[in-house]
């Protein structure tokens, strides 16, 4: 979803959604308190903000002036959980939300009209929330595309079906220009666009787990400096750690949406 409707200066500089076609486009984090939510990324990840042109509501996260995710404060206006979700392009939401329900997916908002696109929230047909967007992508989207956050990854029952899921709703390796490859490595699937990594599938989630951290799940990867430091503000600041390693930890914010933070220097 693309928060900022702010006009281009130049029509180069107008990236839509049919130049990046099923890749990840953008991440957001639908939030209850939008003035809690900045200090605490602020605290761990060391962003910088700057309101949206869609309302009070929505809010851009920089870091050295590029954009990195959005945060959107309508989970209690829209009756939705808190969660960090990713979204993906498509040249036509209406036809990506049928495409999505047809294969036994659910739609949970939308589509709805949020200028200059149109976006959607969606759950695959394990239970999975992702998210849709039609339209122009954020000025700068390369540079975000490039930078962060460091990749997206599902953890969800069947890596392979969920593969086949999402392929046919966002035409993955479809012969069509500048779609995305998938190739199956290991255990994983893995989604390239123009060459790069920018998501993995895995499977060994379970459906009907207790814990929302090994239920099927898009997990956010954000690159940071220092792992430690940031799993040590996160505590501070009244969030958890979830799990950590020396180049990763999974973190909760206080209002209990999960996150990765992975250290640059890792592979």
């Amino acid at each position: 979803m693309r928060h900022d409707s702010t006009p281009t200066a130049r029509a180069t500089d107008v990236v839509s959604t049919k130049d990046a076609f099923g890749a990840p486009c953008w991440v957001s984090l639908t939030s209850r308190d939008i003035r809690a939510t900045e200090e605490f990324y602020t605290a761990v990840l060391g962003w910088e903000w700057r309101k949206a042109k869609l309302g009070d509501h929505f809010r851009i996260a920089l870091v050295d002036g590029a954009p990195v995710a959005g945060i959107a404060a309508v989970a209690a206006m829209w009756q939705m959980a808190v969660a960090w979700t990713p979204y993906f392009a498509v040249p036509s939401a209406d036809l990506a939300v049928a495409r999505a329900q047809e294969r036994g997916g659910t739609a949970a908002v939308g589509p709805i009209s949020l200028p200059p696109g149109r976006a959607a929230l969606l759950a695959d047909r394990d239970g999975a929330t992702f998210g849709i967007w039609e339209g122009e992508l954020v000025t700068d989207w390369e540079t975000w595309h490039r930078a962060a956050p460091a990749f997206i990854r599902l953890h969800t029952r069947d890596a392979f079906d969920a593969a086949i899921f999402y392929g046919e709703v966002l035409e993955w390796a479809s012969a069509a220009r500048g779609r995305c490859e998938i190739n199956y490595e290991g255990e994983e699937v893995v989604l390239r666009s123009g060459g790069d990594v920018v998501a993995r599938i895995e499977s060994g989630a379970l459906g009907a787990a207790p814990d929302p951290t090994i239920r099927p799940h898009w997990q956010i990867h954000f690159a940071v400096a220092d792992v430690a430091e940031c799993a040590r503000a996160a505590e501070h600041h009244g969030g958890s750690v979830l799990r950590m390693s020396a180049e990763e930890a999974v973190l909760r914010d206080p209002d209990g949406a999960q996150f990765t933070v992975t250290s640059r220097r890792a592979p």
